[in-house]
């Protein structure tokens, strides 16, 4: 990927934008007011005059710098305020070329959206200094647990490569009903879900379809418990029931695999706002997680060439013993 000549700021990279080759445009900053002219005409101004927004090499471009002199330009967002989610980042591991970190439910792994720096990445960037930090993988937003991150981009690489071979087993845990839902048939533990996912044209979900499969995880059941009584808010039926604490390990890391998963058996996550079905959208109850959490991950730490393991101290809210 090309290198910004911008510094990470606020623990936020730079954003790049490819300008276009050619256009009804003269200069860099016609087709920056076309963009973005109705949001903040006088802000765009602004920042060409002070120099930056920056090309490649780092050079400033002014109001007069021509379209064609630049395939790309960098330049730093205005943030919107945040309000600061009442959610912490607990340390499991540090070290010169590691991060490992337990990471809340609803906090996102990277900025996006409607949170920047809200977000575990920007957070720890600015918390320990690390403007370099890099998560290895990522965690939905809902989803809680064992997050690696790279803190040293000479050995990232070593790291990058466990999971493009896939060579990082990750076991992960979530409550649900103890027997699938009416209409979907008994499961025998440990059971393997193969399929094909992809996403749907629904903002942000997953859907099985017809094909090669391309997602695999192994269940397993550890334990049954009696359940609390549900409101209907949530996939939880609204009725007291048993439940049941169950292994997941993926094979695959497909979006929302689990979630997909779990709710293909008839065994839906508790507190899952998005499968089987989507329910209204409704602000963040913090009282009711998802009930998904990355318990673990296992490899051989490629510096010192030995197997390693680190585990999740946190506990699911419904995971009763």
């Amino acid at each position: 990927m090309m290198q910004s000549p911008l510094p990470v700021r606020d623990g936020v990279n730079a954003t790049r934008l490819r300008l276009p080759n050619e256009g009804r445009w003269d200069t860099a900053m016609d087709y920056m007011m076309h963009r973005w002219g109705h949001i903040d005409p006088q802000g765009i101004e602004d920042r060409f005059d002070a120099g930056e927004i920056v090309g490649e090499g780092g050079i400033p471009l002014n109001r007069t710098t021509r379209l064609e002199d630049h395939t790309f330009i960098w330049y730093y967002r205005t943030l919107p305020p945040e309000t600061r989610l009442p959610v912490e980042i607990s340390i499991l591991h540090q070290d010169e070329h590691i991060l490992v970190v337990d990471k809340p439910h609803f906090l996102p792994t990277t900025p996006g959206g409607t949170y920047i720096q809200e977000s575990a990445l920007v957070r720890l960037r600015n918390q320990l200094n690390l403007p370099d930090l890099i998560p290895m993988h990522r965690l939905d937003r809902m989803t809680a647990g064992v997050l690696l991150l790279s803190t040293n981009p000479e050995t990232r690489g070593k790291y990058q490569v466990l999971f493009e071979k896939r060579q990082v087993q990750k076991e992960y845990e979530c409550v649900s009903a103890a027997e699938p839902a009416a209409g979907h048939n008994a499961v025998e533990f440990p059971a393997v879900v193969r399929n094909r996912m992809t996403k749907s044209r629904s903002y942000l979900l997953a859907e099985v379809v017809d094909g090669e499969p391309n997602a695999e995880t192994r269940i397993d059941r550890l334990r049954t418990f009696d359940g609390g009584t549900g409101d209907g808010g949530t996939h939880d039926g609204g009725t007291t029931h048993r439940r049941a604490l169950y292994r997941l390990e993926p094979h695959t890391g497909k979006t929302h695999q689990l979630r997909v998963h779990m709710a293909s058996l008839g065994l839906g996550i508790l507190n899952d706002a998005f499968y089987p079905e989507v329910l209204d959208k409704a602000p963040d109850d913090y009282s009711k997680p998802l009930q998904l959490l990355a318990r673990g991950i296992r490899f051989v730490d490629p510096i010192r060439n030995q197997p390693v393991e680190y585990r999740s101290r946190l506990e699911l809210s419904e995971a009763r013993s």
